[in-house]
């Protein structure tokens, strides 16, 4: 059964256009037994994923395309004058339901796809990016956003003018102020671009899933921890095959890599891992001289000469003069000790018996246990106090003590995989009463449906339309240690860490306060974003901390006091290494996004060449990780990947604070929340400075690894 269906994206549509209320949209007829398009009469709203099917998208996405279309001709046809409540905050609200619908397609493309799944992204992903450009390109909306941007800003608050100003740039950087000829051009690159990005994630999935290692002489495993051996077995018998299965999902390809001496096999899995879509059945080699060409395309018909010029118009970095420096400056201050880090297991290595350079499928092995002599540390300690269940408890104990949070399990809000859960996050008032703050989704596993890392995502952010405040719908995924038959979920300081991260991530989602969703959360600049995420990290080595929840999973024993203790001293355990390795991303990101002609040779060199100046351990011929790097070919660091290290920078310089005031200190905490309660309505320099007293200062990352 169809029938007319309203959906409130505007401020409940007020009868009447006259003046400044808002424009009412004449919505197309919409079927309201399709679960996505019906309203979700959810606890919180949330998701009802045990009614949607793969089936309900493309229908439900092709008519939330047709309400947005009819809210934006509302606005174009209001015959009042432009108002900022009329135009721009009738933007800002239009869109609702597309929004959220894909909200809930694209997070299960990365987190639980198929191949009819892909299939639809590949339909409907130009029809969103013809909607995007319709929007951007129309001289007639166009024209309202600028009478108000130029008119007079009497009344409006300070977000306001942020979200004003936000409005008319995001009008000009999508083209709208160009001629005819050059808007088709626009939207000629950008639909290819959108495809071009779209095809290399799905490539570089479907490598990552299609090379796997079967080993059946038990010789080959006999040295591999239990949980190791258990996780291959496990596999292994998932895929119907006998003995021990590695594949190149993280939580089976790092310890393979780290526990292994069988350097033939490894070698054969780095190879792999570093040439997944280089060339074959998924090879993304032309992709990415598609996707850099397009991107500079698309900046240069809006006046850029480079891609990153376009870019970092828009970040904290300001220029890529500005990030080339400071990635050159980082890259002074610790290649020579990233290289007497590679010096020093190169030594350890040969006093083992190693023969020639430590190659990069040798470095886990050596660096692993190197680090179990030197500091009697290794992860076999580690894990049995990082039971994944007790790692939530104490990840969730960050936020109870330092902001105040609670965490509810929510057996009744429903999950799109049995492996998710989700919980019901509330604060305490300053009247010390109970608020509802946010729902969170944590998805630990891997699976062949989940693309590779982990990350945070949002189903819906925060606003407040007419005095009625929604709060978000916040997800983190990952790619953890899965339990096994004998034992569960036992976690390495790494993923540990990781879970820290993307908490930050989460934290800065759910505080998120304001009247508009875009401003909102992690609705920040790019190299701002990852400031909560990073400094949440440093807890991971923090002793007070450790000692308040980690206990041995068999015995309940809380963890030793010397085990923390070799946590400590371990923390800066080739930091600078690891720092170089990160900058040599970084590096690669900006030489493809610094590009002034297209290029059309082979990645490989390109890659090579890029990351020179930072190259410390042997290259590998045949290899290149750029055709599965989709943080910037499938996503949004594109010119932008330096922006780890830069709130790195952010993230020591602010976590002094904590560690001078008290990693728990009441106050501190309170100034680090209001930062992340703006999101971006502010310029984030002047957030970061309201809270530190002063601008970043890049020695305190370099003090923070030990170097000084």
């Amino acid at each position: 059964m169809k029938k007319l269906f309203l959906i409130m994206t505007f401020s409940a549509l007020m009868a009447g256009c006259g003046g400044d209320q808002m424009p009412v949209a004449v919505l197309p007829e919409i079927d309201t037994t399709n679960p996505l398009l019906a309203e979700w009469d959810t606890p919180y709203a949330t998701p009802p994923f045990d009614k949607i099917k793969t089936e309900h998208y493309e229908p439900a996405i092709e008519t939330a395309i047709a309400v947005s279309r009819a809210e934006i001709d509302a606005i174009i046809n209001n015959p009042a004058k432009p108002t900022f409540k009329n135009t721009i905050v009738a933007l800002e609200r239009q869109g609702g339901l597309l929004g959220r619908i894909t909200g809930v397609f694209y997070n299960l493309r990365n987190a639980d796809t198929s191949d009819e799944l892909d299939a639809i992204a590949m339909r409907v992903q130009p029809k969103l990016t013809e909607l995007s450009n319709d929007v951007a390109l129309n001289p007639e909306l166009f024209a309202r956003v600028k009478a108000v941007y130029e008119g007079s800003r009497r009344g409006l608050s300070d977000v306001d003018v942020k979200l004003l100003e936000d409005t008319y740039k995001s009008f000009a950087r999508s083209g709208a102020a160009l001629d005819e000829a050059k808007k088709e051009e626009y939207r000629k690159y950008t639909a290819a671009l959108s495809e071009a990005t779209l095809k290399f994630g799905n490539n570089a999935l479907a490598a990552t899933n299609a090379f796997s290692i079967n080993i059946t002489n038990p010789a080959q495993v006999a040295e591999l921890p239990s949980f190791v051996k258990d996780g291959m077995a496990a596999e292994a018998k998932a895929r119907g095959q006998q003995g021990w299965t590695v594949t190149l999902q993280a939580p089976s390809y790092v310890p393979f890599m780290t526990y292994s001496s069988q350097r033939d096999i490894k070698e054969r899995l780095y190879r792999a891992y570093n040439s997944r879509a280089l060339g074959g059945e998924f090879d993304n080699s032309q992709l990415i001289r598609d996707i850099t060409s397009l991107r500079l395309k698309i900046a240069n018909v809006l006046g850029y000469e480079t891609y990153a010029d376009y870019v970092l118009e828009e970040r904290m970095a300001e220029s890529a003069a500005n990030v080339n420096d400071f990635l050159a400056n980082l890259r002074s201050a610790t290649l020579e000790y990233g290289r007497k880090d590679y010096t020093t297991i190169n030594e350890y290595a040969a006093s083992k018996g190693h023969k020639g350079d430590v190659m990069p499928w040798d470095w886990a092995y050596y660096t692993e246990k190197y680090k179990a002599e030197k500091y009697a540390l290794d992860d076999e300690q580690v894990k049995p106090y990082l039971k994944l269940d007790n790692v939530i408890k104490g990840v969730f104990m960050v936020a109870e003590k330092l902001y105040g949070l609670e965490f509810v399990p929510a057996d009744n809000i429903t999950v799109y995989h049995p492996d998710v859960k989700a919980y019901e996050v509330y604060e305490t008032t300053d009247k010390g009463e109970k608020k509802f703050l946010s729902v969170l989704y944590l998805d630990f596993f891997p699976r062949a449906s989940k693309s590779a890392g982990a990350w945070m995502t949002e189903f819906r952010g925060a606003k407040i339309v007419d005095g009625v405040e929604t709060r978000p719908l916040v997800s983190l995924v990952m790619n953890f240690t899965k339990p096994t038959e004998t034992t569960p979920s036992l976690l390495t300081f790494d993923e540990f860490t990781t879970f820290l991260h993307e908490f930050g991530h989460a934290l800065h989602g759910m505080l998120g306060k304001g009247e508009y969703e875009s401003m909102n959360g992690t609705n920040v600049y790019r190299d701002f974003v990852e400031l909560p995420s990073q400094i949440l990290e440093n807890w991971a080595t923090e002793k007070e901390y450790l000692d308040m929840w980690a206990v041995h999973y068999q015995t309940g024993e809380p963890i030793p006091a010397e085990l923390v203790e070799k946590i400590v001293a371990a923390k800066n355990y080739l930091a600078a290494y690891a720092n170089i390795r990160q900058l040599s991303f970084g590096l690669t990101d900006m030489a493809w996004h610094t590009l002034k002609t297209p290029y059309e040779g082979d990645i490989e060199p390109f890659e090579v060449e890029s990351m020179s100046s930072v190259q410390i351990t042997p290259v590998v011929t045949g290899t290149a990780m750029n055709t599965s790097f989709t943080h910037i070919f499938d996503g949004g660091y594109a010119a932008g990947y330096y922006g780890y290290k830069w709130a790195e920078v952010l993230a020591a310089d602010a976590f002094s604070l904590f560690k001078e005031k008290g990693i728990f200190d009441p106050a501190t905490a309170k100034a680090f929340r209001r930062l992340m309660e703006q999101g971006g309505q502010r310029h984030p320099m002047d957030i970061y400075v309201e809270f530190r007293g002063h601008e970043p200062k890049p020695e305190a990352l370099v003090s923070a690894m030990g170097l000084k």
